[in-house]
């Protein structure tokens, strides 16, 4: 399936790798002010749930994946939309998403998040491991991502240049 308008170019392909229906989706935004986040119950902090779907509902989301895993966690940074919710540091992976709609992938400890609010990050999102950087594989079978390949489903996203991304 797909959708497009002016200013956004979404289409959804069906596979199937090793027995397991993986869907990948290729998102092209003409501003980086399309890619946002949002909180479940739109409120901040530990343990709150909802479901994707209920939260896209309320956003008028054209397409919503799952995020990170912030609220099961004390420590580790949270910035949404371009707002600091938490600043302690942790030991986990961050992606940053930058005002250009730029990813990087930054070790907390090693970056304050306040840094990297003034440097323009709008979304910074637990995460790891890092499948790929700088256009090679750095993960091997015995990081979190094959552990998790028998407990539950996971959602990766790059960039692929300017503007355009695969999830």
């Amino acid at each position: 399936s797909s959708y497009e308008d002016d200013h956004i170019n979404i289409s959804i392909d069906t596979q199937v790798v090793y027995d397991t229906t993986v869907y990948v989706v290729d998102v092209q935004v003409s501003d980086p002010s399309y890619l946002k986040t949002a909180l479940a119950q739109n409120t901040f902090g530990r343990n709150i749930k909802e479901a994707t779907s209920t939260i896209a509902e309320e956003q008028d989301a054209i397409l919503a994946i799952n995020g990170d895993f912030y609220g099961f966690r004390d420590t580790g940074y949270v910035l949404r939309n371009g707002t600091l919710y938490r600043d302690t540091s942790g030991d986990a992976q961050d992606l940053v998403i930058d005002s250009n709609g730029d990813f990087s992938i930054v070790e907390e400890g090693e970056v304050s998040a306040d840094e990297l609010a003034a440097n323009g990050a709008q979304q910074v999102l637990s995460f790891g491991p890092a499948l790929v950087e700088d256009g090679e594989i750095v993960v091997g079978t015995e990081d979190e991502v094959g552990q998790s390949m028998t407990s539950n489903p996971r959602t990766a996203i790059g960039q692929i240049s300017e503007n355009h991304y695969v999830l």
